[in-house]
């Protein structure tokens, strides 16, 4: 069976602004660890003291942090599950033909770990990928709650440290003797080679964050994405759209509400301190994010099915419909 690329007049615009839209937030997001680690950021960033500095760091905090790799992952569950789709209906499912291409696709993740970035999410997508001829065949109900169970358990911290110790794995130590100062030479003025050991001594020691915090949050929504895939809402996003704008609005206004007083009043309490109670308060503040990125999708759905902001969001498109160029572009 030939497979070929979707053409354009059978592509959903929408859905490339919405891939658009993730990959240039994305970019946003990771430019201060592209200059630094995910372990050193926070003292990376401790040289900008200014009220705009600050004030930016609010607005990302707000705005940006969190929000952007949920809409990407939602939108791969989704992707994958329209090809599972069509597949299915032709009676030409295979397992082995999402196990070759989610190959290629971690094999582009250890490529781009390895010589250019070790902040790489490809290959994490690569293994929800093998997942879904198993997840397009459970239930609806079953999809979403275990979406659901899998975003708000907030444990994964525990369950890790725990693991870990069992593996005697310390991806603490990968990293010991550097500081935020040595990092950042290496990053601007270092030899490749230097970079190159860099970037693997950081994949190890970001294997915590990876897969007890990004991994979580990208199977979450990648079932999401199976749930839209599987029951084709893509076909009719505008009645859609529609039909949530009461809850989308509620859900993001109370979101919203939880992410200020987290960041401002929260965070200073004593009850932060209790290390069980910071545990929930920060998963909290994870599900409030999710919520504004997926707030996001459903405001640029909004505006592109009211016609005279289709022109502004147009030009997303055709970055989302090269998303995985873009990606490696960044």
């Amino acid at each position: 069976m030939i497979k070929q690329p979707v053409k354009e007049n059978n592509r959903i615009d929408l859905l490339d602004v919405y891939r658009g839209f993730a990959i240039l937030g994305i970019f946003v997001v990771n430019i201060v660890v592209m200059h630094s680690t995910f372990l050193n950021q926070d003292e990376y960033a401790k040289q900008w003291t200014s009220l705009i500095d600050v004030s930016t760091k609010r607005i990302l905090q707000l705005f940006f942090y969190t929000k952007f790799f949920p809409i990407f992952s939602f939108l791969f569950g989704l992707g994958i599950a329209m090809q599972a789709i069509k597949l299915r209906d032709k009676n030409h499912l295979r397992y082995a033909f999402f196990a070759r291409r989610m190959a290629v696709l971690f094999v582009f993740g250890l490529l781009h770990i390895l010589f250019l970035w070790s902040g790489d999410v490809l290959h994490l997508y690569a293994m929800l990928g093998l997942l879904i001829t198993v997840m397009i065949k459970l239930p609806d109900k079953v999809i979403i709650s275990l979406s659901l169970i899998i975003l708000f358990f907030p444990f994964y911290d525990p369950l890790f440290e725990f693991l870990f110790k069992l593996l005697n794995f310390q991806p603490d130590k990968y990293l010991a003797n550097h500081t935020g100062e040595s990092i950042n030479l290496i990053i601007t003025e270092g030899t490749y080679t230097e970079g190159l050991k860099l970037r693997l001594l950081e994949y190890l020691s970001n294997i915590p964050m990876l897969y007890g915090f990004l991994m979580p949050i990208a199977l979450s929504m990648f079932l999401i994405g199976i749930y839209f895939g599987k029951n084709k809402i893509y076909n009719h996003l505008d009645s859609f759209i529609r039909k949530i704008k009461i809850p989308a609005i509620i859900i993001t206004i109370a979101a919203n509400i939880y992410s200020i007083l987290f960041l401002f009043v929260l965070t200073k309490s004593a009850v932060y301190k209790i290390e069980i109670i910071r545990t929930v308060l920060i998963k909290l503040m994870v599900v409030t994010d999710v919520a504004m990125g997926l707030f996001y999708l459903w405001l640029l759905g909004w505006m592109w099915y009211h016609n005279h902001w289709r022109k502004i969001l147009s030009p997303l498109k055709y970055v989302g419909r090269m998303a995985l160029t873009n990606y490696i572009l960044q």
